[in-house]
């Protein structure tokens, strides 16, 4: 079996603890995959960057904001397009806490942010697509570890290095 090839990616579900709402991004109709679904921050790792320095460069070029990530929600792997070895994503996701009042900053990738909290999130996000069907993973899959461990609990984990993914 040969050496695998494919892109690093990584997403970063901000949570603003203050008012218990999660950011969403609406990709513009531009973009070559997944055009206008709605979506956390997400990016492609550049050659030779890890997982978390791109979290904080994706955090800044799409949104323009700082957050702190607190644990893993997972790991994903699919095909941006067809299933061919170029399109092939292994991605980590995160996430993240922030604490800020700035409204986000978008970039030309997105055309749209909203905060929404769970309930409003999970019915935004209604078709059957693959991103559609991951966003909506992610935000379960952080509900249930926010339903799990407090806020202090997730920051001193995350503060001590356990990534909890």
């Amino acid at each position: 079996m040969s050496v695998g090839r494919f892109i690093g990616g990584v997403g970063a579900l901000l949570w603003r603890s203050s008012d218990n709402r999660y950011l969403l991004l609406q990709r513009s109709p531009h973009k070559d995959y997944a055009q206008e679904i709605w979506e956390p921050v997400t990016g492609r790792l550049e050659q030779g960057e890890g997982f978390e320095d791109a979290l904080y460069r994706e955090l800044q070029e799409e949104v323009g904001l700082t957050a702190q990530p607190i644990c893993i929600l997972g790991t994903t792997h699919f095909y941006r397009g067809k299933a061919l070895a170029e399109n092939e994503l292994i991605g980590v996701v995160y996430l993240c806490h922030y604490t800020g009042d700035a409204s986000p900053r978008l970039s030309e990738e997105h055309t749209q942010a909203r905060w929404l909290n769970a309930t409003e999130a999970l019915h935004l996000l209604t078709d059957s697509t693959p991103p559609t069907l991951w966003t909506r993973r992610v935000i379960e899959r952080a509900e249930a570890v926010r339903q799990t461990l407090s806020l202090e609990t997730l920051l001193s984990l995350a503060q001590e290095g356990y990534e909890l993914g």
